[in-house]
C-alpha cells in the first residue's frame, strides 16, 4: 500500500508539472524604429505600393517638368498685302506661311518674284510688290543700276542679274544658295557662293542687304 501510495505522489506530481511548464506566456514584440524622413518632406509610396497602383500620401506634390523655349521667328511681311506688319510664326514656316498670317496678298499683286516654300529666317523681311504700283519688291530704273540695296532674300534672278558684274549663271548661283541655306542672314554670306570672290563681294556688298 505504501509502494503505490508513493507511486500515486509521483503521478500526480508529474502531472502538476507538465501543465504548469505548458501554460501559455506572453511574449513582447521587438519595436524597429523607421528611418526618420529629411525635414520638410512627405515620404512616398513605397515600391510594393507603387506597384500595385496605391496612390501617393495626401500633400505629396509630383514635380512638372519645365516647358522648354518655344522657337519661333519673327518677320516684317510688307507691300500689297491686305494685313502689313509683324508676324510672330513657329521657325520652320514659309513665306507662305506668313502671307497667309498677313491675310494674303491684295488683288493684282505680283507674287512671281517670290519663292514661297523659302523657308524663313528670323528678322528678316518679305516684301510683296511695291508700293505705287511698282512692279517688283526693288524696282529698277530701266536700263540703269537699281535705285537702291536690293534684299537677297526676295530679289528674282532678273534683279541680281542687274548688279554689275552678276550675270544670269551668278545670279542663278545666288538663288540656289539662298534655297539651300533658307536664307541669307548676313551680306558676308555672299562669299560662300561658288563664283564670288574678294573683288566681286567688295563690289556687291555695297548694293545688296540680307
Amino acid at each position: 500500500m505504501v509502494g503505490l501510495l508513493v507511486l500515486l505522489l509521483l503521478a500526480v506530481g508529474y502531472g502538476v508539472q507538465h501543465f504548469w511548464l505548458g501554460r501559455p506566456q506572453q511574449v513582447s514584440v521587438p519595436v524597429t524604429a523607421a528611418p526618420a524622413s529629411p525635414a520638410g518632406t512627405t515620404p512616398g509610396p513605397t515600391p510594393e505600393a507603387a506597384a500595385f497602383g496605391e496612390a501617393a500620401p495626401a500633400g505629396a506634390v509630383a514635380p512638372r517638368p519645365s516647358p522648354g523655349p518655344v522657337a519661333e521667328v519673327v518677320v516684317d511681311v510688307s507691300g500689297k498685302v491686305r494685313h502689313p506688319g509683324l508676324r510672330t510664326l513657329p521657325r520652320g514656316s514659309r513665306v507662305a506661311d506668313a502671307l497667309r498670317a498677313a491675310g494674303g496678298p491684295v488683288r493684282g499683286a505680283d507674287t512671281t518674284g517670290l519663292n514661297l516654300a523659302r523657308v524663313l529666317t528670323d528678322g528678316e523681311q518679305i516684301l510683296v510688290g511695291a508700293p505705287g504700283g511698282a512692279p517688283g519688291p526693288a524696282a529698277q530704273p530701266t536700263g540703269g543700276a537699281p535705285a537702291g540695296p536690293i534684299s537677297l532674300n526676295t530679289a528674282t534672278v532678273d534683279q541680281l542679274d542687274a548688279l554689275p558684274g552678276v550675270g544670269p549663271v551668278l545670279a542663278r548661283h545666288i538663288i540656289e544658295y539662298r534655297d539651300a541655306h533658307g536664307g541669307f542672314t548676313s551680306v558676308e554670306q555672299l562669299r560662300q557662293v561658288t563664283g564670288i570672290g574678294d573683288r566681286k563681294y567688295a563690289e556687291l556688298s555695297p548694293l545688296v542687304t540680307p
